[in-house]
């Protein structure tokens, strides 16, 4: 039997481990656990008043596109992920990466009630700005195929389905669209602004990491153990799916960055994009396409996921729980 799979009684026997990749991902997981009230963000407001409007757009705009995504990610993981996969480890990850998302929603809010902002022009802007709207479309198209229609994971379209809503949201939405936000969040923290913010972010993208790690393994798994899948029409698909994100994701930053901000530009953004597409096409076996260098060099850990955990390890934002020397 493999990881695919809708049987209610089949995976309710942990030991042996099938997947040991899944089981590692949750005890990290677990390890990594924190949570946002933790991090004291009034001390950012005086940063945050003293930015230009064109900055305090950028923050907006970023928590009206971060804070349902969150959400949005998680019916994902419910109803076009968790219901198909017979592993036990696996639905241990998925447990945790769905209180994690929970969690990332909560810490937006945090921020949203922390910072003067507009909460209700916030929330609207991801249904009143084209760019943000066709983003959101796109991932729920997805979701659709998984729940408003029968999925038969027996079949070889219905495991098609399973593989590009995994494609939707751990490669695209996760692994690029997420990433270039977290670099702009971040971008503030390079110019001493918004520092206790970016603390935030770095527990965010830590997570972020092995969901987008918890994704690739998912995929490549499913892939290995299903060789009517190995055809190279699906795979161009696949391919097309990421190009075409990208491409959603540059007009996306255009409006993030409509005149440009201190030291960032829409441009600088959506290299970084490109950058984030050729690691995410390699890391699923394709070749790269853009072949762009990383404009954000300081954003480098963040890009390679194996890397990533260590790096925050190593940082003081490093967080474990139960470890025998947390840094907080």
């Amino acid at each position: 039997m493999g990881i695919l799979g809708t049987g209610i009684q089949d995976g309710l026997l942990l030991k042996p481990i099938t997947y040991p990749w899944a089981y590692d991902l949750y005890n990290q997981a677990v390890a990594n656990t924190w949570f946002p009230n933790e991090i004291q963000l009034g001390e950012d407001l005086a940063d945050f008043k003293k930015m230009t409007d064109e900055e305090k757009h950028a923050v907006t705009f970023l928590m009206s596109y971060f804070n349902p995504n969150e959400l949005l990610v998680n019916k994902a993981l419910a109803f076009g992920v968790y219901p198909y996969i017979n592993a036990p480890e696996g639905h241990l990850y998925l447990a945790k990466q769905m209180w994690e998302e929970a969690n990332h929603c909560m810490s937006f809010e945090y921020v949203l009630e922390t910072f003067p902002i507009d909460r209700e022009a916030a929330y609207d802007s991801h249904v009143d700005v084209p760019s943000m709207r066709a983003k959101e479309e796109f991932e729920v198209n997805f979701i659709r195929r998984m729940t408003e229609q029968t999925l038969d994971i027996t079949t070889t379209e219905g495991k098609k389905d399973f593989v590009r809503n995994l494609i939707a949201y751990n490669i695209i939405l996760e692994g690029i669209w997420f990433y270039s936000g977290f670099m702009v969040a971040l971008s503030f923290r390079q110019r001493n602004l918004l520092r206790n913010f970016g603390s935030l972010m770095d527990w965010i993208i830590r997570d972020e990491s092995l969901h987008l790690q918890f994704g690739i393994n998912l995929i490549l798994t499913v892939l290995e153990e299903n060789e009517d899948l190995q055809d190279p029409e699906f795979a161009e698909e696949i391919r097309q799916m990421i190009l075409g994100a990208v491409a959603m994701e540059e007009q996306y930053n255009r409006d993030l960055l409509p005149t440009g901000i201190l030291g960032l530009n829409a441009d600088y953004v959506n290299q970084y994009v490109k950058y984030l597409a050729d690691r995410r096409l390699e890391e699923l076996g394709f070749e790269a396409h853009y072949n762009v260098s990383n404009p954000a060099k300081w954003m480098a850990t963040a890009n390679d996921t194996l890397q990533l955990v260590n790096f925050f390890e190593a940082t003081n934002t490093s967080y474990e729980v139960n470890a025998q020397a947390t840094s907080r």
